[in-house]
């Protein structure tokens, strides 16, 4: 396999430096690195090592097939990958792996804003399918990739569990700040 390119300005490849990244987080151009980054801050918080990289499908088209195609044998065990408009990224490469893709539509600067993306990915042919989530939503991305190696991983098993907590917590903070400003969830 050739050497991968390094990753996009500002960000880490991998999650930290001695340690095998077993999350791919791609996507077709720079343009999305804003929104994929939220994968990349969540993956670092729970401590999932992570590879993050351009792989265009309409562009670098051998490169995603070299990508996808060696990611098992790398040590990859799910792919997130994002993309927006025709969004071919995260279909494309579940063709050339079996390892989970997790696609995250990306909001374009077009008129109908993420749905030709999710459309992309949500109706991929029976055997080869993208897990999807919501229209810019790389954090539940992250989220999901990590229920999907917790199934086997105690320790983010329990990152999970302690993240899902801190969320319920901080609600339930806001609920008794609201309470005392006359606030009633009944």
């Amino acid at each position: 396999m050739t050497t991968l390119p390094p990753a996009p300005s500002g960000t880490d490849s991998p999650a930290t430096p001695d340690a095998t990244p077993i999350v791919g987080i791609i996507m077709g151009s720079q343009s999305d690195l804003k929104v994929m980054n939220g994968a990349s801050e969540l993956l670092r918080q729970f401590g999932v090592p992570f590879e993050m990289t351009l792989v265009s499908a309409h562009r670098t088209p051998h490169r995603l097939v070299e990508y996808a195609e060696t990611a098992r044998k790398r040590g990859l065990r799910v792919i997130i990958a994002g993309g927006g408009g025709a969004a071919h990224l995260p279909g494309m490469v579940a063709a050339f792996t079996t390892l989970p893709v997790i696609g995250v539509p990306i909001n374009s600067t077009t008129s109908i804003r993420g749905l030709d993306s999710v459309l992309s990915m949500v109706q991929m042919p029976a055997g080869v399918p993208v897990a999807t989530v919501s229209i810019d939503g790389a954090p539940n991305a992250a989220v999901l990739a990590t229920q999907i190696l917790g199934l086997s991983n105690a320790r983010l098993a329990d990152v999970l569990e302690k993240y899902r907590t801190s969320l319920k917590d901080k609600v339930m903070r806001t609920i008794d700040e609201l309470r005392k400003g006359g606030f009633s969830d009944d």
